[in-house]
């Protein structure tokens, strides 16, 4: 789930044409905000109209301790309907706060209906990426009645589930990156094997691309401007752990998927990156347990989609709200 670091590197070093933005893309805020929820406040920025007949969508990023910077590209929507992005509590712009005994799910997820009241938003969609997509299932189960629908994007809803897919991965890698990731994981790694090279490898797979456009030059002035403090690793290590191909944090037990008969199916869409860390086959067991759900991929994205292919993904967004409005 730490995509963002690996994705990053690679779009600020791939020697390729950068890829053009709508003029609302990367840009700034129509309105920012400070919210005050437990251990401290975080930061909400909102483009576009709250009250126009369109349902307002917010957008939670994955990490855990990412930040909205994966959505960047995808501000131009705001031309629909209101675009709301922010920081979780501990990275980016957000307070560093909080206690490390309370970063659990139930805590993010209060966080996103304290937002929701602030902004005075009677009902939304949850679009959620990676581990974001964990709270955007958790939100819609537990706040249906403020539930436009839900978007499970490059989909984390389980731990375990997300283990087995990653270990399923790296025996589809080159044998000796495979077997030097297996060697590191179980903590026999031989002289001479590179850990961090197959780790680097695997992401160039499943995890920003090689072939993935580099940042445009509003996307490096956005980032400069309101990346804030980046990335919280702390929050990551604590609540997930070293490696995305083992859970030792708070989340090792973590399976949300109970909750996908619980919520109104017809309302739900997991949608992932051709090449995504999320399998396809995964995802697809995660659909038949959610009866009316539907299921889109992204053609050419990895586990980045959001920032690899954001005409894409903007297209299917846009389609699914509105026809969910």
């Amino acid at each position: 789930m730490k995509w963002i670091a690996a994705f990053a590197a690679l779009a600020f070093a791939t020697p390729a044409v950068a890829q053009a933005d709508d003029p609302l893309d990367w840009s700034a805020p129509d309105q920012e905000l400070r919210v005050a929820v437990d251990g401290g406040e975080v930061w909400v920025r909102v483009n576009g109209d709250l009250e126009a007949d369109a349902a307002p969508a917010i957008f939670i990023h994955g990490g855990p301790g990412g930040t909205h910077t994966v959505f960047g590209g995808l501000i131009s929507m705001a031309d629909e309907r209101a675009v709301i992005l922010y920081d979780q509590l501990g990275s980016g712009m957000s307070d560093r706060g909080g206690d490390p005994a309370t970063w659990g799910v139930e805590r993010f997820v209060d966080e996103l209906e304290a937002i929701r009241q602030a902004l005075g938003v009677e009902r939304w969609h949850v679009v959620g990426h990676s581990w974001g997509a964990a709270l955007a299932l958790e939100y819609a189960a537990a706040y249906p009645q403020h539930t436009a629908s839900a978007v499970l994007g490059g989909t984390y809803i389980s731990t375990p589930h997300w283990i087995l897919g990653t270990n399923l991965l790296i025996r589809d890698l080159p044998d000796d990156v495979r077997d030097t990731l297996i060697a590191c994981e179980a903590g026999r790694a031989q002289p001479g094997m590179n850990c961090d090279a197959a780790t680097a490898a695997f992401y160039r797979a499943y995890n920003g691309r090689a072939d993935s456009p580099p940042l445009s030059p509003a996307a490096r002035r956005y980032f400069g401007q309101y990346n804030g403090r980046g990335f919280n690793g702390q929050i990551y290590n604590t609540m997930w752990g070293p490696s995305e191909f083992s859970a030792r944090g708070t989340l090792v037990g973590y399976d949300g998927t109970p909750l996908l008969s619980q919520v109104d199916g017809s309302r739900i869409l997991f949608m992932i990156g051709q090449y995504d860390e999320a399998r396809i086959d995964t995802v697809q067991d995660f659909l038949t347990l959610t009866p009316g759900a539907e299921f889109a991929v992204v053609p050419g994205g990895s586990h980045s989609f959001p920032m690899e292919r954001p005409v894409e993904t903007e297209a299917i967004l846009r389609a699914w709200l509105a026809r969910k409005d």
